[in-house]
């Protein structure tokens, strides 16, 4: 098939620009700066605190660090790219653990062990993880939306779910795929999507690869007939060493789904995470132990927004409100007070005066510049310091440090068939929503997120939010 002439110029134009190698060398880069940091770091800040030894002795471990290079290699961290943030937190926390324990198992076998500060090493495993999650996240910030980050994309489908997935990837350039081109069988829909533009049929597919130097393809035809599908697979499967299939199974686990083969049949298996006792054993005794030893040291400041509450407005320090928790059961949510007493009857007066405040309430529950809200409950939302007091029904059982936004009976019917899955988990004190704009999206993406979280639900998961809502807290993002 030959191309379009008026597809030609744009063809013609067409530069993939993308560089993997400088993608992989600064990736390669900000992990071997950040396990340098993490080791001189610990080193010095021991040795501040009456180290007994001298910084060279720990100068001899340097081969070391092109060690943790390769075991990052070796478990896909590089080049970096179609790796979620929660993988690679996963990935990176066990090889960076798993390298730390075999130094220190090497360390002891040659006796060497009352030689090295256990303090430097304990120290040196901590700021690691911290110095390498963070160089990445930097990194990704930096470069990702250059021209040359990453890797150049085909994607064979023009249809919904080619345009999804080339929003998707530019929307979220960190994934770092970046699609250059659309082949599709239809002429109808030859032109463009997005700016990325639709040169012509499928079958043009090898010459392009081999003559733009594209290595990865997404398969963006879910509703085709099987053996279309296979037939399109076999042919073109040996062209692209890379190639991304998206499966007609919207709305199923994405973070958990593993490939196995079945005596020559291709099975995907789905962990059910909110199934198994270990999993749920961890998360429950994280939520206890932080609450309660961050509960403690928090204690002044709880005491302190209280007293301000208190000289701020009249009214009670707290604020209960009955939600939704696991398994449909309600219970009473505590906030510190952020609005008026009669908070209702002066949002009916408002409304009365402004009928398009009325709209805005209608559509997800919030206002960006809400008339209730007195001058401490207005840092306190910012700050989400407002929601500290929910501790205490984490520790009751009735919350969880990570999960759905906890809702009220009116909200249950805009989740729809959702409200079974919110129902499984226990609701969070942060979430999915929270380190995603928070108030900045709307409420159909907040239903959608809390879903994801049911299906997608980890330990790991978990960690990622928890490390994110850090961000989020300090920066106010989306808060108000």
């Amino acid at each position: 098939m030959q191309l379009n002439r008026t597809l030609q110029p744009a063809l013609s134009a067409l530069s993939v620009s993308t560089r993997s190698w400088q993608t992989v060398a600064l990736m390669v880069s900000a992990d071997a700066i950040a396990l340098s940091l993490a080791g001189i770091s610990s080193v010095y800040i021991r040795l501040y605190f009456d180290g007994q030894y001298h910084p060279s002795l720990y100068w001899q471990l340097w081969p070391v660090l092109g060690l943790f290079l390769l075991a990052f290699a070796a478990i896909g961290l590089y080049p970096g790219v179609t790796i979620t943030p929660v993988e690679e937190l996963r990935r990176t926390s066990l090889a960076t653990t798993l390298m730390y324990l075999a130094l220190a198992a090497t360390i002891f076998l040659r006796r060497e062990g009352e030689v090295y500060s256990r303090g430097v090493f304990l120290m040196a495993w901590g700021l690691t993880l911290i110095f390498v999650l963070l160089g990445r996240v930097c990194v990704r910030r930096a470069f990702a939306r250059r021209s040359w980050w990453g890797y150049p994309v085909m994607v064979l489908g023009g249809g919904k779910t080619g345009e999804l997935v080339i929003r998707t990837l530019k929307r979220r350039p960190g994934i770092g795929l970046k699609p250059v081109l659309v082949l599709d069988d239809d002429p109808a829909k030859h032109g463009s999507i997005h700016g990325v533009p639709v040169v012509g049929g499928i079958e043009l597919a090898p010459g392009l690869a081999k003559s733009r130097q594209i290595h990865y393809a997404i398969v963006a035809m879910p509703g085709v007939p099987r053996g279309k599908l296979l037939n399109l697979l076999e042919r073109y499967g040996q062209t692209f060493p890379h190639l991304l299939i998206i499966p007609d199974l919207f709305g199923l686990s994405s973070l958990w789904v593993t490939a196995r083969d079945l005596g020559g049949v291709l099975g995907l298996e789905i962990r059910q995470q909110l199934l198994l006792p270990g999993s749920r054993l961890v998360k429950f005794l994280i939520d206890r132990t932080t609450t309660a030893i961050g509960g403690i040291l928090i204690l002044p400041v709880i005491v302190l927004i209280a007293i301000a509450i208190k000289l701020d407005s009249r009214g009670p320090i707290f604020y209960r409100q009955i939600r939704i928790g696991r398994d449909g059961r309600h219970f009473k949510a505590w906030k510190f007070r952020s609005m008026v007493w009669d908070a209702d009857q002066a949002l009916k007066a408002h409304f009365e005066l402004d009928p398009e405040l009325a709209i805005a309430w209608q559509q997800d529950h919030k206002l960006k510049r809400d008339p209730r809200i007195t001058r401490v409950g207005r840092f306190l939302r910012h700050t989400s310091l407002d929601e500290l007091p929910q501790l205490w029904n984490i520790l009751r059982g009735e919350m969880s440090l990570v999960g759905p936004r906890p809702i009220v009976d009116e909200e249950v019917p805009r989740y729809g068939e959702k409200f079974s899955l919110y129902t499984k988990v226990t609701p969070g004190l942060t979430g999915l929503w929270q380190v995603s704009g928070r108030n900045n999206v709307s409420y159909q993406e907040r239903v959608n997120l809390d879903a994801y979280y049911v299906r997608n639900w980890s330990v790991w998961l978990d960690l990622y939010i928890l490390l994110r809502t850090i961000w989020v807290v300090v920066s106010g993002e989306g808060a108000y």
